[in-house]
């Protein structure tokens, strides 16, 4: 049966509620933890046009709605400047996912996160935002090592992988280049308010993908599930999701990421809830194993 994608980004919320309300714990931390992820898929409309399409005819997201890499960079250049101002003015912490290529036409990104006010982790999301389902293990290879190549030329040693279009594969490989967690896979149904250890690696489980039509006060209950339970809450999102210019942009984070990241910061105010990036998360998961 067809559900609309709107239709479904709407109902997602409803369904992981009700899911995480009655699922049964696998671990149970000391406190809750909420960490946020963010996808960097193009970054500058630049990077689109030379490209012509080359590695991303499309880019499509959770509502499956398909843009080029020219408008998606394009959109990424309003957005993330608003986000990581958002994310500093609040004491955010998070996880900002950087394709490896954007670093051939601008590094203002990687300068911004890395003289933020706050310790943001720069993960890597590939160098050409190639489908990892359909690489070779060599092809694999040599996308993995271009991209921890460029990032350590800026001093940045990579330790988080977010998976281009979230195709989780070869895994082994990530641990030869030394990550130390992947955000899996996930779907309305294998989406977890969980961290597991996949052979050296962790699986930093994503929790619930934030878009343009989810619900702030469902989002809320959720954080409150994750604190009863003493569970990791994993928000993912890209910032081409919140909206397609600067004023949709500005308008979602004030109606959404502002009051959610509010509660979250009253949370750990209270001592019932930290705020974390990927790789501190399980930094200490590895102590309480």
């Amino acid at each position: 049966m067809y559900i609309d994608k709107r239709v479904e980004s709407i109902l997602s919320p409803f369904v992981h509620y009700s899911l995480y309300k009655v699922r049964k714990p696998r671990i149970r931390l000391e406190k809750s933890m909420l960490i946020t992820s963010v996808d960097i898929d193009v970054g500058k409309e630049v990077l689109g046009v030379l490209n012509r399409g080359k590695y991303d005819v499309n880019v499509r997201g959770k509502s499956k709605i398909s843009y080029s890499e020219r408008s998606i960079g394009k959109i990424e250049e309003q957005a993330l400047p608003l986000i990581m101002s958002f994310f500093n003015k609040q004491e955010i912490r998070a996880t900002f996912a950087v394709r490896g290529q954007l670093l051939e036409v601008d590094d203002s990104i990687l300068d911004s996160l890395d003289g933020s006010s706050v310790k943001h982790e720069i993960a890597a999301h590939g160098y050409y935002h190639s489908d990892f389902t359909r690489l070779t293990h060599k092809g694999a290879d040599l996308e993995l090592k271009v991209i921890s190549d460029k990032l350590k030329s800026y001093n940045i040693v990579p330790r988080s992988f977010i998976f281009p279009k979230n195709k989780v594969a070869h895994l082994g490989l990530l641990e030869r280049h030394g990550y130390k967690c992947y955000r899996g896979n996930g779907s309305v149904i294998s989406d977890a308010m969980d961290i597991k250890k996949e052979g050296q690696l962790y699986d930093v489980r994503p929790s619930l993908f934030v878009g343009n039509c989810t619900n702030v006060r469902l989002t809320r209950n959720m954080i409150n599930i994750a604190v009863q339970k003493r569970l990791p809450f994993h928000i993912w999102l890209h910032s081409w999701n919140l909206g397609l210019d600067r004023k949709s942009i500005a308008a979602r984070i004030e109606r959404f990421l502002s009051p959610l990241y509010t509660y979250a910061k009253s949370k750990e105010k209270s001592g019932v809830l930290t705020i974390e990036t990927m790789i501190s998360a399980i930094e200490k998961i590895s102590v309480i194993s």
